[in-house]
């Protein structure tokens, strides 16, 4: 593994087109952040084989795409109005606030189990002071969802919020989803969306942001089935992360102490990431037996049942396993996967040893010269031929052929397709390997179908 700091990562990402500061033009907004043209690119790939792999390939899984926007009812009875805190602190002086949790940790405090109580002991003990070396203010709980108004009225009864996870619209839709389809248990309901948490301190990057993307799961089977099922989603997990190419060696699985978990988890793993900051959550996958769907029966006044046996009509409330991947995290962590530094020709390059699955630009075409007509009539015809079948083909002909491969270098492309002399004269082109550098003739009439299974 290259050795990789956040630095070097958030440079290429800003100059490459991978992801930029949100509102960068009026000083930005903290917490925000923007995907260019290969980011939005490298963003799509991995949602489309999450897709792929959790819906389309598999015989129990279906999908739905909920409303941002929800009765305010929802977070309720999931008791986020009331419990979905983080423990704030503020300096005393400059009035900055801060994640109590991260500040103990950041001066080699374990919180785990730790009440707000636990908190200001440990600050008061052990004398810590804010980042700008002043004191700090006991902790308190902090509600991170975003509040808003619905409607021309701003009072009590125009109150709702932005979603802070999307697992609420999944179960609120399932006595639609089991009107409509009728499944058997187990199956499973998935989503890909935004959710939005008014993080007290936005960090490292788009790890920790305010607006965020997830991929989400929810997979209803009954009680006594949890233990194999939990089993098929752990090792699920992993062959996601090997099929996009996150490093395995920095993948790490963390059995969440009964402690930690949320109250309604009976079994959670978090599977964590050596980012360059450390050591932190990926992906979650937590066993929440029938808490959510009871819940918001009970709230609701409705039925949130199955039958189970179609002879005696017997129901149940299915308990859950739920899978949650982070988009945002998903690519940062895929950018420091990839992120590779080496000697080539005697120079030092940098370059994104994508998986070809998800490189947001699969092959470049080039003509060896721009102001030769014939080639780059050849080439454009080239290009064009590739692009109807895969549409992320890249055209470059900007700056001399060093450049042009240390660009796509950069961007992560596999493969680049160079166009000279010889094209005219026998119909075969370059074909130069991003990894590796090294060059092949091969037939025009093979580079569709040789990038396409590569992809």
């Amino acid at each position: 593994m290259t050795e990789v700091s956040m630095e070097k990562i958030v440079s290429l990402a800003k100059r490459r087109g991978f992801i930029y500061p949100g509102s960068e033009i009026y000083g930005g907004l903290s917490g925000t952040w923007d995907y260019g043209p290969y980011g939005v690119e490298l963003k799509n790939n991995v949602k489309n084989l999450w897709w792929k792999m959790f819906v389309h390939e598999r015989e129990d899984m279906c999908g739905v795409d909920a409303a941002i926007l929800m009765n305010p009812e929802v977070w309720k009875a999931s008791g986020h109005v009331s419990g979905f805190h983080d423990p704030l602190v503020e300096d005393k002086k400059t009035k900055k606030r801060y994640r109590a949790d991260h500040v103990l940790e950041e001066n080699g405090v374990d919180v785990g189990g730790m009440t707000l109580d636990d908190m200001a002991a440990a600050i008061s003990e052990r004398k810590i002071l804010s980042p700008d070396g002043n004191p700090l203010s006991a902790p308190k709980q902090f509600n991170m969802m975003f509040k808003t108004q619905v409607g021309p009225m701003e009072d009590e009864s125009s109150i709702s919020y932005l979603r802070p996870e999307t697992a609420g619209g999944i179960f609120v839709n399932f006595k639609n989803v089991v009107d409509s389809l009728h499944p058997k248990l187990p199956f499973g309901i998935a989503q890909i969306g935004k959710a939005f948490r008014n993080e007290i301190a936005p960090r490292d990057f788009t790890f920790r942001s305010r607006e965020f993307e997830q991929m989400e799961i929810e997979y209803f089977i009954k009680p006594t089935d949890w233990q194999p099922a939990f089993e098929a989603w752990r090792m699920s997990v992993h062959t996601f992360n090997n099929a996009i190419g996150i490093s395995s060696e920095r993948v790490h699985e963390l059995e969440v102490a009964a402690e930690d978990r949320a109250h309604y988890s009976k079994r959670t793993i978090d599977f964590e990431f050596d980012f360059p900051f450390g050591r932190k959550e990926l992906y979650g996958l937590a066993y929440r037996t029938d808490f959510d769907l009871s819940a918001h029966a009970k709230a609701s006044g409705v039925e949130l049942s199955i039958i189970v046996d179609d002879a005696t009509g017997e129901k149940l409330v299915p308990h859950v396993i739920e899978p949650s991947f982070g988009v945002d995290r998903t690519v940062l962590a895929l950018l420091v996967s990839a992120y590779t530094e080496d000697d080539l020709g005697g120079e030092t390059r940098t370059y994104l040893k994508f998986n070809p699955a998800v490189a947001p630009i699969k092959a470049a075409v080039f003509p060896l010269l721009k102001n030769k007509p014939a080639l780059v009539e050849k080439a454009r015809e080239v290009y064009a031929a590739l692009k109807r079948t895969t549409p992320q083909i890249m055209w470059d002909d900007n700056g001399n052929i060093g450049k042009r491969y240390r660009r796509q270098d950069e961007i992560g492309t596999p493969v680049c397709i160079t166009i000279d002399f010889d094209t005219l004269e026998n119909g075969t082109v370059t074909v130069r390997d991003r990894d590796t550098g090294e060059q092949e003739r091969v037939a025009i009439g093979e580079l569709a179908g040789r990038i396409g299974a590569a992809c």
